[in-house]
């Protein structure tokens, strides 16, 4: 029985050696996230599947080599060196601050990015129709959007006069983004009250600050470190019987109000493609970046009711999905 044992330990041995080498030869897909595995798991998950259905599956013709910061952006650097290292045949990176901090690490390994804002004036690429470089993908994010969000928050308080607006201070996205919401706030003749965060340990601070200043409506841009603590900004927002306008419609899956934004599950299903075609020998300089330009919006009833809030009939008919 020992004998057999010790046989059949070597034997699994063996194959578990064979496995490994012959998975390690395998063209290396890497991905890059500045979120966390858990709070990027839809998204992750779309781009798998996309890749599945054009074919790729991870272990079996390819290898995909993971690395999230967990919303800590100082980390990006070293995660990005570490797959930069791995001479990957792709590098999937997403949002713009891991673009970033790939693209300045390699001109020759092929970028494809899952999500992007503004990959041009950042200058990830020359342009969307001639990326010009080895990067080239999806761009989400128009700098329209802090507007309309406010927009949407004056539609559900038609009186209202003051409006709080969280911006991340590590994300450079927000600049633009807060440019165009004092501009909307301007022409709508809303007072905005600007909140700057470091690190979620601010957020019951900030909200407070928010209760004690008499805002009336928070504005929560697209953000990573922001998505990732989704479920203490929307307690935050109900403990304090703020609503809130959010940028990602998982806020609202969890319970937050309304958000407007991308889908980013189907933009980052549809960045599969940029990886096959790469994989199939088109140079990324080739490949235009699609810009999504449809946004969502997404209203949780059962909130608005909690927040004595009334739907108008217009924006309820406008929505996209609304979550009774």
């Amino acid at each position: 029985m020992k004998r057999r044992a010790v046989m059949a330990l070597a034997a699994g041995a063996v194959a578990y050696a064979v496995a490994t080498q012959a998975q390690q030869g395998l063209p290396v897909i890497a991905v890059l996230n500045a979120g966390s595995a858990r709070s990027t798991y839809p998204y992750i998950k779309a781009l798998i599947e996309g890749m599945a259905t054009l074919g790729y599956v991870d272990g079996r013709n390819i290898r995909i080599e993971y690395r999230f910061a967990d919303g800590d952006l100082a980390r990006l650097p070293n995660l990005a060196a570490e797959l930069v290292s791995l001479q990957p045949a792709v590098i999937i990176s997403a949002p713009l601050m891991p673009n970033l901090a790939v693209a300045r690490l390699t001109t020759t390994i092929p970028i494809v990015m899952a999500s992007s804002a503004d990959p041009v004036g950042f200058g990830l690429i020359k342009s969307l129709a001639h990326p010009g470089g080895n990067v080239t993908g999806m761009s989400i994010f128009s700098d329209e959007l802090a507007g309309k969000q406010l927009e949407i928050a004056r539609e559900l308080i038609p009186l209202l006069r003051r409006a709080g607006i969280l911006i991340n201070v590590t994300n450079r996205l927000h600049e633009p983004q807060l440019r165009e919401a004092i501009a909307t706030a301007t022409r709508l003749g809303v007072e905005l009250v600007k909140a700057e965060v470091r690190s979620d340990s601010e957020l019951e601070a900030t909200f407070a600050a928010f209760r004690r200043d008499g805002v009336e409506a928070v504005l929560v841009p697209p953000d990573t470190s922001f998505l990732a603590a989704r479920q203490l900004i929307m307690e935050l927002a109900a403990k304090t019987q703020i609503p809130a306008v959010y940028g990602f419609r998982e806020h609202v899956d969890a319970g937050g109000l309304v958000s407007y934004g991308v889908n980013l599950a189907a933009v980052y299903g549809r960045a599969a493609s940029y990886v096959d075609k790469i994989l199939k020998g088109t140079k990324p300089a080739d490949l235009p970046v699609e810009q999504a330009t449809k946004f969502e919006l997404v209203i949780n009833l059962n909130t608005a009711k909690a927040l004595g809030l009334t739907v108008p009939a217009t924006l309820h008919a406008r929505a996209d999905e609304v979550i009774e």
